[in-house]
């Protein structure tokens, strides 16, 4: 018969035998994988021995992430399925475990379309129900962008401006700027951006005097693991140009004195001539005063015919507008988006800022940072047009922005963000190109949005007066565009409404 000392000895080594049976290791690659842009990639991880890790939480993250404020997990399988309530943004619809593979101990990672900000470190951590570990991987990712793009920004101080541009680089390159003999040329420090897929922006200025031959390079170089890519752009500068702005700028100067002795002159003859006649004027300024009343109701009644007929000039000045109001589409807004501060109307056309936050779900959709909701459907391929009341508001925001918009931080509201917006904001209306640019128009009391997808442009008008407002050109859509609405702070009484657009035949 066994004794109780004896049973609790036999437990204790099934116990220990139990849990030694389930160590494992967490291997991973010994070096790093280098990718291309666009690809799809492996991230391989398996455990040693060879059991299963179908009921064991697979989790996947990134290393010393760049985003402080952003969640770093990259994938999570946990109770036999994957999760994605933490997923960092940048990763959705595009990482998946091979589930066949899972009951072998294989616990690689797929990451598909690869891009700039997956360039880094992740790591493989596996855990059962008595153990974890875990492996690191490294990951380079190898972009190669357009070749420079040079430019001249005119007449500078000492010079010609000029400007160089290449986009779409990972790691990042360096740009610089050669005479015709090979010599580096002085330049300030170069402009560095990154889109919203991580990918590199470089831009470099310089500022060139006339020389014999008027050639210039602008020289890209990046070192990649094992190579380095060296392009270059070369931009010859006609003499004419040159000899015509400096021309210019001393034919202004001399137009520019002449000017000012001109003016000197009829300052002080008009002070002698004010003197003289004041005497006079004190003496007629009763009957002059009634006739000035007369004048200026004349005034008043032409001013009222001329309004008039400019309003109905200003009905005809965009003759295009009636054909683009044919693409009219029905805007509701999402609540799934909205700002928490954010209150919509029953029938989801209408939006104003609260002063209190609103208990809602916290959604991967929704804005958490900036006070903005995004309209319900998203569109593609197609041209667009929807219409939108700002009558009696100090301060809104209105355009279109990307699908992949991040909705959990600050936003810089620029077309290299997936952005295209105009706004009104103390009083002053702008287009948001980053850098902005104002625009100088009457008030408009509704804006209309047209999105030609096809064409790449996206353009805003005065419903009202029929008049053009501003249009983004040139652009490169990727993916479905969003209608974006910001109704300002509670300061703003009135709401933006979403109106009805009525096309004319």
């Amino acid at each position: 018969m066994m004794t109780g000392t004896g049973c609790l000895c036999v437990t204790l080594l099934l116990l220990l035998h139990r849990a030694d049976s389930e160590r494992f290791e967490v291997l991973g690659p010994t070096r790093a994988i280098a990718a291309v842009a666009g690809d799809d990639i492996i991230l391989p991880c398996y455990i040693k021995p060879n059991i299963s890790a179908e009921d064991m939480r697979v989790d996947w993250f990134r290393v010393n992430h760049p985003d402080p404020q952003s969640n770093i997990r990259v994938h999570l399988y946990q109770d036999g399925r994957d999760k994605y309530h933490d997923q960092i943004r940048s990763y959705e619809g595009r990482t998946s475990l091979f589930k066949e593979e899972l009951k072998k101990g294989n616990t690689s990672l797929k990451l598909t379309r690869v891009q700039g900000t997956d360039d880094g470190q992740y790591k493989c951590l596996v855990k059962s129900k008595t153990h974890y570990d875990d492996a690191t991987i490294q990951v380079h990712i190898r972009a190669i962008g357009s070749k420079p793009e040079v430019s001249i920004e005119g007449q500078k101080e000492g010079g010609m401006g000029l400007l160089c541009v290449s986009k779409g680089w990972f790691p990042e390159p360096e740009l610089e700027w050669l005479d015709s003999e090979g010599v580096t040329l002085s330049a300030g420090p170069s402009e560095t951006d990154r889109d919203y897929k991580g990918f590199y922006i470089v831009k470099l200025k310089t500022i060139v005097k006339e020389t014999d031959t008027n050639h210039f390079t602008c020289r890209l170089r990046q070192r990649q693991l094992s190579e380095q890519i060296n392009m270059e752009t070369e931009f010859h500068i006609p003499s004419e140009l040159i000899l015509v702005h400096t021309d210019t700028w001393r034919v202004a100067f001399a137009v520019i004195v002449s000017l000012s002795i001109v003016l000197v002159v009829i300052l002080a003859f008009t002070i002698w001539r004010w003197n003289h006649l004041s005497n006079d004027y004190d003496a007629s300024k009763a009957k002059h005063s009634q006739e000035l009343e007369k004048v200026q109701d004349d005034k008043k009644c032409r001013l009222k015919i001329l309004t008039n007929q400019l309003d109905f000039v200003n009905m005809k000045r965009c003759p295009e507008l009636e054909s683009i109001r044919r693409h009219a589409v029905d805007v509701t807004l999402d609540p799934d988006t909205a700002h928490s501060q954010l209150i919509l109307s029953e029938d989801r056309k209408q939006v104003r800022c609260g002063d209190i936050k609103q208990e809602l779900p916290d959604n991967l959709e929704r804005f958490d940072k900036v006070h903005y909701v995004l309209g319900k459907e998203g569109f593609s391929s197609v041209r667009f047009y929807y219409e939108v009341q700002v009558e009696g508001m100090t301060g809104w925001t209105l355009g279109v922005v990307s699908k992949s918009i991040n909705r959990k931080r600050m936003i810089h509201l620029k077309p290299d963000n997936g952005c295209w917006t105009v706004w009104l904001r103390d009083g002053e209306y702008k287009a948001l190109t980053g850098p902005s640019v104002p625009i100088s128009r009457s008030e408009p009391q509704k804006v209309g949005v047209f999105v030609d997808y096809e064409e790449g442009q996206v353009s805003f008008y005065n419903a009202e007066a029929r008049s053009h407002i501003y249009s983004f050109t040139g652009c490169t859509f990727t993916e479905k565009l969003y209608p974006l609405f910001y109704s300002g702070t509670i300061d703003n009484s009135a709401p933006l409404v979403i109106t009805p657009v009525y096309v004319t035949d």
